[in-house]
C-alpha cells in the first residue's frame, strides 16, 4: 500500500476516480499490458519527435550517423522531457475538470495512434531528408558524402540513447519514491516535506557520483594515458645534433624529457641548407626552443631552462623571436613553424613550453586556468629577459597561438593596449569562443559588422579575417604592431558556447561564411548539441575549413610580421613547400 499522496496512477481505480484515470492508457487488454510496461506519454513522443528532427538538420559540419545518432538520441529525451512537462501542465491549469475530458472512445485511441504513427513516419522522412543535407555540406567541404541507407542507422541508434537516458531518469525517479515513501512512514514526515528531502539526496548524490567520481576518475584515468603516451616518441622523429635545436646534445633541456610533442617539435622542420635551397639564398639555422613538463620539477624552473636555452642558442640576435603557446599536450602546428622558418629564411627562433598532458578539449574542459597562467608566465619571462637587450638590436618579438594556444596567449595580456605595449605582432588562428578578449572584441565590433566577420574600430588595430581573400585585404590604416585572427565561419571551436542552449547567437541571424550552409538554423537545446557533436570532427575536415587551417597560416604570419621585400610570388613559392613538406611528413596532429 503507496503512502498516502503517493498514489500511482496503476494504484487508482478509474470508476471510482474517473478524472484521475491514465489518460495515456491504450485500450485492449494485451495494449494496455504492453503499455503498462512503456509508461510512455503520447506529448512527450510528438515533442521528442520534434526534438529529434530538428537534430537532422544541418550544423557546421558534416556528421557521420554515429554522432547523428547519439545527438538525436540526447535531443529526443529532452524533448520528451519537454512534451512530458507540457502534458503536466496541460491537465493541471486546461484539461482538468472539462466535461469532454478525457476524449471518449474511439476518439482518445485513434488520437493516440495518430500521434505516434505520424511522430515516426514524419521521423523517418527527415531522416531520409538529412543525409541529403549531409552530402550538401560535405561537397560544401570538398569532402566525401555519407549514403542514404547508411545513414538510416541514426535512428536506431537514437533511440537506444533516448531509451537509456528516459529509463535512467525514471530510474532516479524511483529512488525518491522510495525514499520519500519510508521518511513518510517511519519519521511521520508529511509529503512536501519528504519528497523536497528525497529529491535533495539524489540530486546530492548524483552530482557527487559524476563530479566526485566519474569526472575526476575520467580525468585522472586519461591523464594516467596520455603520460605514458607523453613518454612515446614519434615514428621519425630523431634527436637533433644541431645545438640551435633544445634535445640536442648541447641542450639543457635532455632530448628524453620534452614529451612525445616537444620531441616531434624539435625533431621538424628545414635545416639551413634546405632553406637556402627553396629561397635561393643563404639561411641561417632556425632555433627552436622548447621544455617538456619533465624538464623541470615545476613551472619558474622551466622557465628557468628556457631562458638559458634561448641564451644559448643566440635566439636574442635573430630577426624575429616568436613565442608559441602550446595546445594542450604541448602540440605545435608544424605547418605554422615552418612557415615562419621559410619566411625569415632560418633567421628566427621559436620558443613553446609544455603545461599539460592532456588533448586540448580535455584541458579546456578542466585545465583553462592552467593554460591561460602558463601562457603569461611564458610571454611574461620571456618579454623580460627581451627588454634587457639593446632596443637597437634586438628582434621583433611576436606572438602565435592555435586553438586552446590562443587561450593561453591571450592569458598573458589583459587588453589590446596591454598587447600594443608588450609585443611586436600577434597571430591567433581558431580561438576557442571562451576566450576573454576575443569575446570582448566580438562583443563591441563596428555596428553593421558581422559576428562571423567582425570589424574593430575600423581596423585600426585588430583585425578577423576567415579565408585568403581577406588576409590579403590590407586597406586602410592598420597600426603597429599588427592583431590579427583568423577563424574559419564553419569552426566549432570558435562558435560552440553554452549559451547555444537557449541563446540564438548573432552569427545564426547574419548571413553565412564562406563554408556554413545557410540552411543551418538555431533550436533550443539541440543546436548546442550539434556543434557540441561538430568539435569532436573538427580538424576532420579538409584545409581551409572547420578547424583544420593548412596554409592559410602562412598568409597571416607574412599580414602580421611584414618580412621586408616580401612579394605574393613569395607567398606561393612557400606555399609550394609547405604543401610538399605535409604530403611528406604526413598528418599535422
Amino acid at each position: 500500500m503507496a503512502a498516502p499522496g503517493l498514489l500511482r496512477k496503476r494504484d487508482v481505480n478509474p470508476r471510482v476516480f474517473p478524472r484521475i484515470a491514465d489518460p495515456a492508457r491504450l485500450h485492449g487488454p494485451v495494449l494496455d499490458r504492453v503499455w503498462d510496461r512503456l509508461r510512455l506519454d503520447f506529448t512527450g513522443i510528438a515533442v521528442a519527435a520534434l526534438f529529434f528532427c530538428w537534430s537532422l538538420t544541418p550544423s557546421l559540419l558534416p556528421r557521420d550517423w554515429l554522432f547523428q545518432g547519439l545527438i538525436g538520441g540526447i535531443n529526443a529525451a529532452i524533448g520528451y522531457a519537454v512534451g512530458v512537462l507540457l502534458s503536466k501542465a496541460a491537465h493541471r491549469w486546461f484539461l482538468n475538470g472539462r466535461r469532454w475530458w478525457p476524449l471518449p472512445e474511439p476518439w482518445s485511441t485513434g488520437v493516440r495512434v495518430f500521434t505516434v504513427v505520424t511522430s515516426v513516419s514524419v521521423s523517418v522522412v527527415v531522416l531520409v531528408y538529412s543525409a541529403g543535407w549531409q552530402r550538401q555540406i560535405a561537397t560544401l567541404m570538398d569532402a566525401e558524402g555519407t549514403t542514404t541507407s547508411g545513414y538510416i542507422r541514426t535512428g536506431g541508434l537514437s533511440l537506444l540513447v533516448g531509451a537509456a537516458i528516459v529509463l535512467t531518469w525514471r530510474g532516479m525517479r524511483e529512488i525518491v519514491r522510495w525514499i520519500a515513501g519510508r521518511l513518510i512512514r517511519r519519521l511521520r514526515l508529511s509529503i512536501p516535506k519528504a519528497t523536497t528531502i528525497a529529491v535533495t539526496v539524489v540530486v546530492v548524490a548524483a552530482v557527487l557520483l559524476v563530479d566526485g567520481v566519474l569526472v575526476r576518475g575520467l580525468y585522472a584515468g586519461t591523464n594516467q594515458i596520455f603520460s605514458l603516451q607523453n613518454a612515446t616518441t614519434r615514428d621519425g622523429a630523431e634527436q637533433p645534433t644541431v645545438p640551435e635545436k633544445s634535445g640536442s646534445p648541447q641542450s639543457e633541456a635532455p632530448w628524453d624529457s620534452l614529451g612525445f610533442e616537444g620531441r616531434n617539435f624539435v625533431s621538424r622542420g628545414l635545416d639551413a641548407q634546405e632553406l637556402s635551397e627553396v629561397n635561393g639564398r643563404p639561411a641561417k639555422e632556425p632555433i627552436r626552443v622548447y621544455a617538456g613538463l619533465d624538464t623541470a620539477e615545476d613551472s619558474d624552473s622551466r622557465m628557468d631552462v628556457v631562458i638559458d636555452e634561448l641564451e644559448r642558442t643566440g635566439a636574442f640576435t635573430r630577426s624575429v623571436l616568436v613565442v608559441v603557446p602550446t595546445t594542450g599536450t604541448g602540440w605545435v602546428n608544424p605547418t605554422a613553424a615552418q612557415a615562419i622558418e621559410l619566411v625569415h629564411n632560418g633567421d628566427s627562433a621559436l620558443v613553446a613550453s609544455q603545461y599539460s598532458f592532456l588533448p586540448s578539449w580535455i584541458s579546456f574542459l578542466a585545465d583553462r586556468e592552467k593554460a591561460q597562467a602558463a601562457g603569461r608566465e611564458l610571454v611574461h619571462r620571456i618579454h623580460d629577459r627581451w627588454l634587457q637587450e639593446p632596443e637597437a638590436t634586438r628582434p621583433k618579438l611576436l606572438v602565435y597561438g592555435e586553438s586552446l594556444g590562443t587561450q593561453a596567449g591571450e592569458g598573458a595580456f589583459d587588453t589590446v593596449a596591454d598587447i600594443r605595449d608588450t609585443v611586436d605582432g600577434v597571430l591567433w588562428v581558431g580561438p576557442p569562443n571562451s576566450n576573454r578578449l576575443w569575446s570582448q572584441l566580438v562583443a563591441r565590433r563596428d555596428p553593421g559588422t558581422p559576428e562571423v566577420d567582425p570589424e574593430y574600430a575600423s581596423g585600426l588595430t585588430v583585425r578577423f579575417v576567415d579565408d585568403p581573400g581577406d588576409v590579403h585585404e590590407t586597406s586602410g590604416e592598420w597600426l603597429p604592431p599588427r592583431i590579427l585572427y583568423v577563424q574559419h565561419p564553419s569552426d566549432p571551436v570558435v562558435w560552440w558556447s553554452p549559451d547555444l542552449l537557449f541563446t540564438r547567437p548573432d552569427w545564426l541571424k547574419e548571413p553565412p561564411g564562406f563554408d556554413r550552409t545557410a540552411s543551418m538554423k538555431w533550436f533550443p537545446f539541440v543546436t548546442f548539441w550539434q556543434v557540441s557533436a561538430d568539435l569532436t570532427n573538427a580538424a576532420g575536415v579538409p584545409d581551409g575549413h572547420g578547424h583544420n587551417y593548412g596554409t592559410l597560416v602562412l598568409d597571416a604570419w607574412v599580414t602580421v610580421a611584414q618580412p621586408a621585400g616580401w612579394t605574393p610570388a613569395d607567398t606561393e613559392r612557400v606555399r609550394d613547400e609547405l604543401e610538399a613538406l605535409r604530403d611528406t611528413e604526413g598528418p599535422e596532429k
